[in-house]
């Protein structure tokens, strides 16, 4: 006589569902890592820096020689849709709106006194402060330097502003 064996119980599928799992924790993480990236995208240090007076420059820099003078450079006007620093061209005007002594602020306004003219834009990574002089140091009759450092060095930038 011969016994029929017990028949085996069918195996257990856990091929999808450890892949739906896989899928939910890498969107997951991915979520809270983007979120991380863009709440914390503030984080890059913008810096500017008073430097050497160009010659022939007042002695005080906060009162300008006559403030009905035209200027004989023209500036186009800032962009509508942003007043972001990233996006100033040369010969449009910078505000500083941060804390005296603390990290600067700037936003794109109009050229007025007390504003600062952008002379030159360096696009392209940047290493800092010295880089940022360095750059700058050739370009006639600049005062102040502002640089913008991020983690994405393709989005780095130096301007070279003089004073109005």
């Amino acid at each position: 006589m011969t016994y029929a064996e017990d028949p085996a119980p069918p195996p257990k599928r856990r091929g999808p569902l450890i892949a739906v799992l896989v899928v939910l924790t890498l969107l997951v993480l991915g979520g809270g890592a983007t979120a991380f990236v863009l709440l914390d995208g503030d984080d890059a240090a913008p810096v500017a820096a008073p430097t050497e007076p160009a010659a022939g420059a007042g002695a005080d820099p906060d009162v300008s020689a006559d403030p009905a003078e035209p200027t004989d450079v023209p500036s186009d006007p800032a962009p509508e849709s942003s007043a972001d620093p990233r996006f100033v061209k040369v010969g449009q005007c910078v505000r500083n709106e941060g804390p005296a002594g603390g990290k600067p602020k700037l936003l794109i306004s109009d050229c007025a006194p007390k504003t600062y003219e952008v002379l030159r834009r360096v696009d392209g990574a940047t290493s800092g402060e010295k880089d940022a002089e360095a750059k700058c140091a050739k370009v006639t009759g600049y005062t102040n330097w502002y640089f913008f450092d991020s983690e994405l060095d393709t989005l780095d930038f130096v301007l070279c502003l003089k004073q109005r």
